[in-house]
């Protein structure tokens, strides 16, 4: 199955875990500080990114609360009803903590519900957890709640036919995988102001082999492609993509639909940034007061440090 390729993990991510409450649907670490990328993002000792995914948000941030009080803004006088419907009501329904020393170590930590989380891997809603969980992560706990692992392997579906959308009849491995990971990226003003404009790529060269663990059962399975693993070539075939049964609508279906039409990779496009662009500012707006004032300025400025420093690779 798909996602027993995400499922691996480290002791020492596991032991940052460990500081937090158990109650955990899903738990995953992700970003340059699990692994490698190319460019300035490099940094062994980069910021740790993790997801917690809950049931009961509210439940969850009480007992972190008590646990690890000064991980929160002014916020958490407000408590963990406030808390959770800010979590759940605006942005992408993430609360994020983030320059938190941990175990030795600088984290962020984003606190997402389960229901909210399996809307977003079904339907795209947000694309912002969802997109995360298109790219290796390192799954390190995962219950055995089956409606989010099949949203999950759904999430992996929708990523691989979105992409074929936007790819000639014949193309490679790496550049599947590009087009995979730069979905979520789509209309992210961040890619502008804050991240280092070749991250795409330095997400997907260092990491190719994770991807393939990640995406090899799935296209090995798909009888749009003809998969040369031996190559490292995909060979699309056209004829049988054709509308799927089903009254639901979900991503799959919608973007079986739109592979009738000429421009579908327009139009895949168009609609991809207008989620992503909507869903990124509100949650980079949210997390002025998620993370305080003070951190959001440090946070900030590290991310334009990165841009900075890409930016002089180029030109030198």
């Amino acid at each position: 199955m798909a996602l027993q390729a995400l499922q691996s993990s480290g002791v020492a991510l596991r032991r940052i875990l460990s500081h937090f409450p158990e109650e955990l649907s899903l738990a995953f670490a992700y970003g340059s500080g699990v692994y490698r990328q190319a460019g300035p993002n490099s940094d062994k000792n980069a910021m740790l990114d993790f997801v917690f995914t809950v049931d009961d948000p509210v439940a969850w941030h009480s007992k972190n609360l008590k646990k690890n009080r000064s991980h929160y803004s002014f916020l958490k006088i407000l408590g963990p009803k406030i808390i959770t419907s800010l979590q759940n009501n605006y942005g992408a329904g993430v609360y994020y903590n983030p320059l938190i020393m941990c175990d030795g170590r600088l984290i962020k930590y984003g606190v997402i519900s389960t229901s909210i989380l399996i809307e977003d891997l079904l339907n795209w809603n947000n694309l912002y957890i969802a997109g995360r969980l298109q790219k290796p992560v390192k799954i390190l706990a995962m219950d055995e709640n089956v409606i989010l692992r099949s949203a999950l392997d759904k999430n992996l579906k929708s990523a691989v036919t979105t992409a074929f959308l936007m790819l000639p009849e014949s193309f490679s491995e790496e550049d599947l995988f590009i087009e995979i990971a730069g979905l979520s990226y789509s209309g992210d003003f961040r890619m502008v102001v804050g991240e280092e404009k070749s991250k795409v790529l330095n997400i997907v060269k260092p990491n190719v082999a994770h991807f393939r663990e990640l995406y090899g059962s799935i296209l090995q399975e798909n009888p749009q492609v003809v998969y040369k693993t031996q190559q490292g070539r995909l060979e699309q075939q056209i004829n049988h993509i054709m509308d799927p049964p089903g009254k639901n609508r979900d991503v799959e279906e919608t973007l079986f639909q739109l592979a009738h039409d000429p421009d579908c990779g327009d139009v895949v496009r168009l609609g991809l940034s207008a989620i992503v662009r909507t869903s990124s500012i509100r949650q980079s707006t949210k997390g002025i007061f998620t993370a305080g004032m003070k951190k959001s300025m440090i946070y900030s400025s590290l991310k334009l440090h990165k841009m900075w420093k890409g930016w002089l690779r180029k030109t030198s």
